[in-house]
């Protein structure tokens, strides 16, 4: 016999290691290109997005995509199935070069537009993207590396594009000759506007689809610090919609809800929870481009009343402690989500207090659409757990041998639904490694279920650190510090941090003593995107290694002579 939970079954076995989601999904679209067109003609006069005082309409969308796609197709030769990158911030420009491609059958390739030199050029490489749709603010980076690349074509956007002349001026103008925010580029190229207005006047050819095409290229590290693309295809990310409109779906109105993105685009878990999710439900998208200036962006949150919010820890805890942002009105919130890193409990609660809106914390990672379990949305307390598996979702724990672990006991967490990517972009081994031949993702997180049938992450994938919602890997830094040649080895770890969650701290062995924390911190800054640089080092003599030369990080917990880096 089976015993069921909010839905769930477990497999009737004694040691109840597996759960299985009762509630299935209905497929409504034979693509992502069909899900936009249905709601950009739903509600074509609602606003979409919005940005900088600036608002784009379902229809201007629909428009703005349409000859975009135009020009992709014809000017450049955009296909089906070919990768394009998009390194842009939060702003206008972002869904409409995403629905652009969709709309061409090209394959997204989501790049952090705060990458290294170094981290991009890997990116490109492997995904051979030969066309780049970057802001200008970013181009230098790009231009550091395109010989080395397959990159041939690059479309350049500044920020104010997407606004009203007087208003594009005075940003683009303030960011280029006030702020200076714009470093010196030279680069062939293409302007995003010109291209808009030439794509204009040629035909746009709708591509033919399926749900096994593979929408979007999202790079990630997995359990291993070496980057690669999870290839998720319409399929995935239209059923990751569909497993969470199970979750939310009788708390959201069609065509009303207001949502507030923080988070990156370029990040899975804003890109589903914040812009497919709420474009397949018609909502208005506020997007917010620089969340380090919050005194700014709050300010415009005393007239746009949001529903819904998504986050992690850091972001919360940012908002609480901000004076403005405790005096708004929260009388419209519906939702609060919280992911990609645990949220403390203590923020859960004063945020509840503050706003009457609960935290729904819940599990995914990229390779999984990333939605995979979830607290139930009538959760009225932080629970500290991460749910249940959502609709059409499997999930099951494993001990090292591969062996169901007893209720209560920690195993890997592994999954299957059809949310999970269809692998990793050319890598069939890295592939093999995590998916088995019955459709399980591995996921090398470590969880339990309780005797609830509730599901608690016990440990994050084997040595990441976690900073600010973002996987940092150590074998990355650790490669990093290796390469300088007053360097003889090192060793990545994360340590408790009050801002954001976890940061980096590393253990150095130098060949010359003069070398100092401050010249390494320099050295990283150069090397990797801001949340990846150490906050801490901590110098020694020599790092602990098993018999095989394996450093041991886990015994590196013990501080003697940390040195802060500024």
């Amino acid at each position: 016999m089976t015993d069921t939970h909010q839905g769930l079954t477990r497999q009737p076995s004694q040691l109840f290691s597996k759960l299985v989601a009762q509630e299935r999904i209905t497929q409504h679209y034979s693509s992502l290109l069909a899900m936009f067109e249905q709601s950009v003609g739903r509600y074509a006069n609602h606003i979409a997005f919005s940005n900088l005082g600036a608002s784009l309409s379902y229809r201007q969308l629909d428009e703005r995509s349409r000859d975009l796609a135009a020009y992709f197709q014809h000017t450049l030769g955009v296909a089906v199935g070919q990768r394009v990158g998009v390194m842009l911030p939060n702003c206008l420009q972002y869904p409409i070069v995403f629905f652009a491609l969709i709309r061409c059958g090209a394959i997204a390739v989501n790049i952090n537009p705060l990458y290294t030199a170094r981290e991009l050029r890997h990116q490109l490489n492997d995904s051979g993207a030969n066309t780049v749709v970057i802001m200008s603010n970013f181009a230098h980076t790009l231009e550091a590396v395109i010989e080395e690349s397959p990159v041939k074509h690059v479309i350049v956007t500044e920020l104010g594009d997407e606004h009203p002349i007087l208003r594009r001026t005075l940003i683009n103008f303030t960011l280029n000759h006030v702020k200076k925010k714009v470093p010196r580029w030279q680069l062939p190229h293409q302007q995003y506007r010109h291209c808009l207005a030439k794509g204009k006047s040629l035909p746009y050819q709708r591509p033919s689809l399926t749900l096994d095409d593979i929408a979007l290229l999202q790079y990630t590290g997995g359990t291993t610090g070496v980057a690669k693309g999870a290839m998720l295809t319409h399929g995935n990310l239209l059923a990751n919609i569909e497993q969470i409109k199970k979750v939310y779906g009788d708390r959201l109105s069609l065509g009303e809800e207001r949502i507030l993105s923080v988070l990156p685009l370029y990040h899975i878990f804003a890109l589903m929870i914040n812009c497919l999710l709420f474009v397949e439900l018609g909502g208005s998208n506020l997007l917010i481009t620089n969340p380090i200036d919050i005194d700014n962006w709050v300010k415009s949150l005393k007239k746009y009343k949001f529903t819904v919010i998504s986050g992690v820890n850091t972001l919360y805890t940012r908002l609480f402690n901000h004076a403005m942002f405790r005096q708004l009105d929260f009388s419209s919130l519906k939702i609060s989500v919280a992911g990609g890193m645990p949220m403390q409990p203590d923020i859960a609660q004063k945020w509840q207090t503050l706003t009457g809106s609960s935290i729904i914390e819940g599990y995914g990672l990229t390779e999984c659409s990333p939605l995979v379990t979830v607290n139930a949305l009538s959760t009225n307390t932080f629970t500290g757990t991460i749910g249940v598996p959502i609709a059409s979702t499997e999930i099951m724990l494993l001990s090292e041998q591969s062996e169901p672990v007893p209720l209560g006991q920690p195993g890997e967490l592994c999954v299957r639904g059809p949310q999970v990517m269809k692998g990793y972009w050319q890598q069939p081994s890295e592939t093999a490694a995590v998916m088995d031949a019955n459709g399980w993702l591995h996921t090398g997180d470590i969880a339990l279920i309780t005797e609830q049938g509730v599901v608690k992450l016990v440990d994050r994938k084997k040595n990441i650190i976690l900073v600010s919602g973002f996987n940092v890997y150590p074998s990355e830094i650790e490669s990093v510090l290796n390469a300088h040649p007053l360097i003889d080895e090192s060793a990545a770890i994360g340590v408790p941090d009050e801002v954001s969650g976890e940061a980096v701290k590393i253990f150095v062995v130098r060949n010359d003593r003069g070398v100092t924390a401050e010249q390494i911190i320099l050295y990283c800054r150069e090397q990797l995107t801001g949340y990846k640089v150490p906050k801490l080092i901590e110098f020694r003599d020599s790092l602990p290694k098993n018999p095989l030369g394996k450093i041991l990080r886990h015994t590196l917990t013990t501080a003697t002579t940390t040195e802060p880096t500024r």
